[in-house]
């Protein structure tokens, strides 16, 4: 081998290695400190790309189940002051009752008339307090229906007795009945839903006393629809009434639930909650009176549609609490389905970087003391000068 002295070819061999070992060593060291293989973009550039969207969609799906579980919560306030509101209304009941028979006078009417007044507006006081974030929950929550809605204003002729929204987005709902077809169809011009009524109807319309529910349930509506004698309607409903009728949702006050990803509308959970309060439109207690042998048993009918309309409330927001649990424990699992994807992407592998570094480390100590050899080796050239 020649024996140079300008140029030491053997340490710069070793001191290439020894900075390549050292390079490797850092990398190694960095991962273990860290627990990640990715670090930086220059360690896997796709893969940091990946993890990075990985992990944005992860913290959203994280803030879906919190919003669902708050959602949860609030519901759970209002189901709870509707509790109490049907204690109330059963009270009401047993009063009206009792003032409907005549073994008790007037005298003893007017007690029952002042605690009955107060009970009224003891319901009032509950719907109005019952809060989640200062948000008022049993005085109308969420979307509701417009009074211009032509399904509302031609009730008469149509039939229509009742409409109920359930989750139904603000716009206006169009239906399509011709008459000809034992079809109803009901849309917004984004979403439709087209039911068969045929097996509802006594021939061409509602049979004489009673009552039948079109449900459009992919669009959150219900249309309730009256056959003759029906003493809450002022029509009766024949196929074809409603072509060309309205229904309008106008956007209210909270009653929507983000628990997807994106703004698409089924990442959302429309709620709706009627106003709750005796002298709403729902409840209809504000005229109800037990002064009155005649008033009180009228009273027992409001009354029983009053207990009648919150147990349906109740209902309604069990149905909603159930889809969020479900919702909860769907959007869990995809978090730790994502969440194992970015792992395989975005963690080291514990053993293997232990044993890299373990082999970096060995060779970047040879790789020293060979440096050390080859930095004495041109000082033999001087033994040939002396």
């Amino acid at each position: 081998m020649p024996l140079r002295v300008n140029n030491n070819i053997a340490a710069l061999n070793s001191r290439r290695h020894l900075n390549a070992n050292n390079r490797v060593l850092n990398t190694r060291l960095e991962r273990l400190s860290s627990g990640l293989r990715v670090n930086r973009a220059a360690d896997d550039a796709a893969g940091l790309s990946v993890r990075e969207g990985m992990r944005a969609e992860i913290a959203g799906l994280k803030m879906n189940v919190l919003n669902a579980e708050q959602g949860a919560n609030l519901l759970q306030v209002a189901e709870g002051s509707l509790n109490e509101i049907n204690a109330v209304l059963i009270r009401m009941r047993e009063l009206a009752t009792q003032s409907s028979s005549s073994t008790v006078n007037d005298e003893n009417r007017e007690s029952i008339q002042a605690e009955f007044t107060q009970l009224t507006a003891e319901i009032d006081r509950i719907a109005q307090a019952t809060t989640y974030n200062n948000q008022t929950l049993l005085t109308g929550y969420g979307n509701n229906i417009s009074s211009a809605s032509t399904v509302v204003t031609a009730s008469g002729t149509s039939g229509v007795t009742d409409v109920k929204i359930s989750g139904a987005a603000a716009g206006t709902y169009t239906f399509e009945d011709t008459g000809s077809d034992s079809e109803i169809t009901l849309g917004n011009g984004t979403v439709s839903q087209t039911i068969r009524v045929g097996t509802l109807l006594d021939g061409a319309g509602v049979a004489t006393g009673t009552q039948v529910v079109a449900n459009f349930d992919r669009i959150g509506v219900q249309v309730t629809l009256a056959g003759d004698a029906v003493s809450t309607a002022t029509g009766s409903y024949v196929d074809g009434d409603l072509n060309n009728q309205t229904i309008i949702v106008e956007a209210g006050t909270g009653g929507s639930f983000q628990v997807g990803p994106t703004d698409r509308a089924f990442n959302r959970i429309e709620v709706n909650i009627s106003d709750m309060q005796a002298t709403g439109d729902n409840l209809n207690l504000s005229v109800a009176s037990v002064a009155t042998l005649t008033t009180s048993r009228s009273a027992l009918t409001s009354i029983d549609q009053a207990i009648t309309a919150v147990a349906q409330q109740r209902g309604d927001l069990g149905a909603f609490q159930n889809r969020l649990s479900f919702t909860i424990s769907y959007t869990e699992n995809e978090i730790e389905n994502i969440q194992a994807s970015e792992a395989s992407i975005s963690d080291a592998d514990i053993a293997a970087e232990v044993t890299q570094y373990t082999r970096a480390q060995v060779l970047s100590q040879a790789a020293t003391a060979m440096l050390a050899q080859a930095n004495v080796m041109p000082q033999n050239a001087l033994a040939l000068l002396q």
